[in-house]
């Protein structure tokens, strides 16, 4: 019996603390209608109690009353959670505000996009380390009616005057490195694009009005929200570098330059000022007029020795997401796996990494001791999973970038997703040894160097399905925790998402890097928001399965391969596959395994834990660093009675938390 989360029903006091199945909470329902005096609506308490959570001692509450604030666990490490069901729609996101406001918006008959959109507004201001209007994102969108699945890019793009040396030079004529680094001075700072692709999200499948969505986020700037202890620690950790940006060091310092505490009610009237002035305008008055300016202002600033950017109000007004065509491809013959095009990385790696792995019968392979934590996953499932993301991303480090300024070899996926190039790669794999950094295939004569991964922290995770079957993975970020450290005026943070541009634009030999600068360039992501579909009877894309992402840089990629994996391999609930020990390798000399985990022992260096102990022992350098994912997961799932319902998970590593029209238990 999977484990089941602590909510309770109640139209009565009655049966109020009742676990039942679906089929007997309606025979009871039907039973005690006229006891409880009331109608058919107020009945159906699954309805009436959506969005709500329940605290350790059984009562619910509502996580976005004042001195709630859903009551995150802890500012870093893991902290367990148990797997949530919902009977027709659900929100899991980082933060309870954020998720209490997509669920409310679920609540009222707004879609998945309608329900994203709120979400990222109070994203930026309870999490602000992590996304925000600044930023940028990738969205995967499945519309239930048509069958369509869309990808939505809202990267954020070079400005104009960029040349390949932006990020490394000052100028062409002082080649010294840019102020006081290149992540912290303007050069990193690309043109917003989430507002942009959101916008064009909404169009397409918005249902309540685009001012709306913005009611919750100006009202929790305007009355205020609690600090959360995982927010403290990540402006504790910056706070050097916050200090030196004026806005940024008023908004989260105290005089003294410490990290204004954990509890502490923190307004932002600037931001709501903003939100009100989009809400109202549309995303024009952020792409032009004062706010525009603000940025702009903001970017170019040179105080303090500060190296400025080159931005323009021209380049704000110019900036265009792009609606691509997604990267499918079947897994095993069970599943269709739908996730990011270029400029994102995410799902070809992806893609990719499952190609190979389905030569393998990783079934076999499946993890210890099942958990409410994942289990342990055993030495060959993780040897597997890391070796084929080693050969994964040894080509995404050569051959991936913004394809609309370098094609992919043969001018389209087709090639790096072909079943017989993956099979050959499948056999480069060895079971008593490790490939240490793999070499990228064969592709025909491509003039390419190799870029590393670079990192990228900042970012967070959305995952909806709305009472319609519509579904959203939103994926969002301003690259680093805090980004720049650049506040505008406005009271949001600007991205320095530039950075994952490769500062050189050649490697050592003069072969031209893919992911090189250039004016108007995207830069190269690892964002995996990643949709999952069953194999119709003819062979093409079926019912929706799954929805997942996660923050967590260049490792995005095993986050999301890993909860795949743990659903269609291994057969785990969403939890699980969210909580799992986090694992996998970038194509480098170590493979990761999550030592935050609790099911990783790290006494003695390792040495007492049999998963550490079989890697090392088949070649594997481990690094038990923890991780820090943000993976939201949501499975549709149906019973016996053909009854569907929704299983979700919220990463444990983070303060986040699944809500919707929820059940106590699966159907």
């Amino acid at each position: 019996m999977p484990s089941r989360t602590n909510q309770s029903h109640h139209a009565c006091p009655a049966r109020a603390s009742r676990r039942l199945t679906r089929s007997a909470q309606i025979l009871l329902a039907a039973a005690l209608l006229a006891s409880c005096g009331g109608s058919d609506d107020e009945v159906d308490t699954v309805a009436e109690n959506a969005c709500l959570q329940t605290n350790a001692a059984g009562a619910l509450f509502d996580p976005g009353a004042p001195g709630q604030n859903g009551a995150p666990e802890i500012a870093t490490g893991f902290a367990s959670k148990k797997v949530a069901y919902a009977r027709s729609f659900m929100v899991v996101a980082a933060n309870p505000l954020a998720t209490k406001a997509g669920c409310d918006v679920l609540k009222r008959g707004g879609t998945a996009v309608d329900a994203a959109i709120a979400t990222q507004m109070v994203l930026n201001i309870v999490e602000p380390q992590s996304s925000g209007i600044g930023g940028g994102a990738f969205l995967m969108h499945y519309d239930k009616a048509s069958g369509r699945v869309t990808a939505y890019d809202g990267r954020e793009t070079a400005p104009a005057a960029a040349t390949p040396n932006y990020l490394r030079w000052v100028s062409n004529s002082e080649q010294t490195a840019p102020l006081p680094n290149a992540r912290s001075s303007g050069r990193s700072i690309g043109t917003p694009g989430v507002l942009h692709m959101l916008d064009s999200a909404h169009k397409d499948g918005g249902k309540l009005t685009w001012k709306e969505l913005f009611d919750p986020a100006i009202k929790i700037a305007t009355d205020g929200f609690a600090i959360s202890p995982r927010m403290f620690a990540s402006v504790s950790g910056s706070a050097t570098n916050l200090a030196r940006d004026a806005e940024a060091r008023a908004y989260f310092l105290n005089a003294d330059g410490t990290a204004k505490a954990a509890g502490t009610l923190l307004r932002s009237p600037a931001l709501a000022t903003t939100f009100q002035t989009i809400a109202n305008g549309g995303i024009a008055a952020f792409y032009s007029g004062a706010i525009a300016q603000d940025i702009v202002d903001e970017i170019t600033d040179n105080t303090a020795g500060i190296t400025p950017g080159l931005t323009t109000m021209a380049d704000m007004a110019a900036y265009r997401s792009v609606k691509r065509e997604p990267i499918c491809s079947v897994y095993r013959n069970e599943v269709w796996v739908c996730g990011m095009p270029p400029p994102s990385s995410g799902g070809i790696a992806i893609a990719q990494t499952l190609g190979i792995l389905e030569n393998f019968s990783l079934a076999q392979y499946r993890p210890t001791a099942m958990d409410d934590n994942g289990g342990k996953p055993t030495v060959f499932g993780v040897h597997l999973v890391a070796e084929a993301q080693r050969l994964a991303y040894a080509d995404r480090n050569k051959y991936v970038a913004d394809s609309d300024f370098v094609p992919l070899p043969g001018g389209s996926p087709a090639a790096m997703l072909n079943k017989d190039y993956l099979r050959s790669r499948a056999g480069l794999i060895r079971f008593g040894s490790s490939l240490g950094t793999a070499l990228p295939g064969d592709l025909g004569p491509v003039s390419l160097g190799i870029q590393g991964p670079s990192a990228e922290n900042g970012t967070t995770q959305v995952t909806v399905v709305d009472g319609a079957g519509n579904v959203v993975s939103l994926t969002t970020t301003v690259e680093s925790g805090f980004g720049s450290f650049q506040m505008t005026r406005g009271g949001f943070l600007l991205n320095n998402q530039l950075t994952d541009f490769s500062a050189t634009p050649a490697d050592a030999t003069g072969a031209p890097i893919a992911n090189r600068v250039a004016a108007g360039k995207r830069p190269r992501s690892s964002m995996a928001p990643t949709l999952v579909f069953r194999v119709a009877a003819n062979g093409g894309r079926g019912d929706f399965r799954m929805a997942t992402g996660s923050p967590g840089g260049a490792t995005i990629i095993q986050f999301v391969a890993k909860t795949v994996v743990g659903v269609v391999d291994w057969s785990m609930d969403a939890q699980q596959a969210t909580s799992m020990i986090a694992f996998g390798s970038a194509n480098g000399a170590t493979t990761n395994v999550g030592g935050e985990h609790p099911n990783v022992d790290l006494s003695n260096g390792g040495a007492n834990d049999a998963l550490v102990v079989g890697l090392r022992a088949i070649g594997h350098t481990v690094n038990t660093a923890a991780q820090s994912s943000g993976i939201g997961t949501i499975i549709k799932r149906s019973n016996a009675a053909g009854e569907t319902y929704l299983e979700g998970g919220a990463d444990p590593r983070r303060e986040g938390t699944v809500l919707g029209d929820s059940l106590s238990g699966p159907r």
